[in-house]
């Protein structure tokens, strides 16, 4: 990396042990991709109860060219569901798994994209509205694999958005945003008579 790893403790004290972990951890990241340029690994103890069951959060923000950071977090309340007395191991190994599986998948999706002939990047894709939320102008569509992609209403270049519903057809190219893969481009798909669906 071309900057030295940050690790900062908020609420809770810091240890050598924690701060071996996460640097040995983030050399897995690296060995992942290693063109990450830089990594912030923030603990942050940010609640507390009686008998100490709620784990600290671990904050990972990679550095990425040609991107925004790769903001990494999870959930103390996921922890708690899966773990009896969740501790900063659990918290760190959550943390780290998430920012794995996100690396592999922008990973797999440059690669894909340098793979394709000229021409050929913004390939559309056909997929369903799984859930619309008017509401708050985004939605997810289900792609050809069975995932869901999360799409803004900004996104949406030809249909009307407050009219989607589940199960309308629309096209749409496939990228990678600050969460992940996401739909871009997205349009409704016209019928055989020209019109979209009502």
């Amino acid at each position: 990396m071309q900057v030295p790893i940050e690790i900062s403790f908020h609420n809770i004290d810091s240890s050598e042990w924690v701060e071996r972990e996460i640097r040995a951890r983030v050399e897995d990241l690296e060995r992942i991709y290693s063109r990450m340029t830089s990594c912030r690994v923030h603990v942050d103890q940010r609640a507390r109860n009686s008998n100490g069951t709620i784990p600290p959060v671990v904050r990972i923000e990679l550095g990425i060219p040609g991107r925004r950071d790769l903001a990494v977090t999870h959930e103390p309340d996921h922890l708690q569901r899966k773990f009896q007395n969740p501790d900063i191991q659990n918290a760190i190994n959550e943390a780290f798994r998430i920012a794995e599986r996100r690396l592999r998948e922008m990973k797999e999706w440059r690669e894909d994209r340098t793979q394709q002939p000229q021409g050929e990047a913004d390939q559309n894709f056909l997929g369903q509205v799984a859930e619309i939320h008017p509401d708050r102008d985004h939605g997810f569509l289900l792609n050809n694999s069975g995932s869901l992609l999360y799409f803004h209403r900004s996104s949406l270049l030809r249909g009307d958005f407050d009219q989607l519903k589940r199960g309308d057809e629309i096209h749409y190219v496939e990228d990678v945003g600050d969460t992940g893969p996401i739909a871009t481009k997205v349009r409704v798909k016209v019928r055989g008579n020209g019109s979209t669906p009502e």
